[in-house]
C-alpha cells in the first residue's frame, strides 16, 4: 500500500527526516526543541518550551494549520523536578501561546538525554486538519 504523504523538510537534519508529515487528514510534527534564531537553546526550561512552540507553529504554518489544529501533544524533559517546580509558569505560558487552555491530550516523560546536551525538553505534536 502507497501512502500519499505530504513533507516538509527543513534545518539540519532535512536529509535525515521531515519536520512535518501529512498522511490525509493527520498531521504529525517532528519533535520540536527550544533553540532561538541562532540555533542557541537557553539555559533555562521555560524559554526552550517558548522557542519549541514557536517551531510548531512554523512546521504547522508550512501545512496552512496552526496551534488549534493541534490534538496531541508529547513532551520530553530532561528533568521532571525542575518541570514540575515550574509547572504552573508552563502550563500559563503553553496558555497564553494556545491563546486559551489548550483543547489538547498530552503527555509528560522524562528522558535520560536529548540530541544536545543543553536541551531541556522536546515537543512532538499531532494535529488534524
Amino acid at each position: 500500500m502507497t501512502l500519499d504523504k505530504k513533507l516538509f523538510r527543513n534545518g539540519p537534519y532535512a536529509d535525515f527526516f521531515s519536520q512535518g508529515v501529512q498522511v490525509g487528514g493527520t498531521l504529525y510534527l517532528a519533535g520540536q526543541v527550544g533553540t532561538d534564531a541562532t540555533g542557541v537553546a537557553p539555559p533555562d526550561l521555560s524559554s526552550q518550551m517558548k522557542h519549541a512552540y514557536r517551531h510548531i507553529a512554523a512546521v504547522l504554518s508550512e501545512f496552512g494549520a496552526t496551534l488549534d489544529n493541534v490534538v496531541d501533544e508529547t513532551w520530553f524533559v530532561t528533568d521532571m523536578d525542575d518541570c514540575m517546580a515550574q509547572v504552573a509558569e508552563l502550563f500559563t505560558a503553553r496558555e497564553k501561546i494556545y491563546g486559551k487552555k489548550p483543547e489538547v491530550s498530552q503527555t509528560l516523560v522524562q528522558v535520560v538525554g536529548l540530541v544536545h546536551p543543553t536541551f531541556k525538553i522536546e515537543i512532538k505534536c499531532v494535529a488534524m486538519m
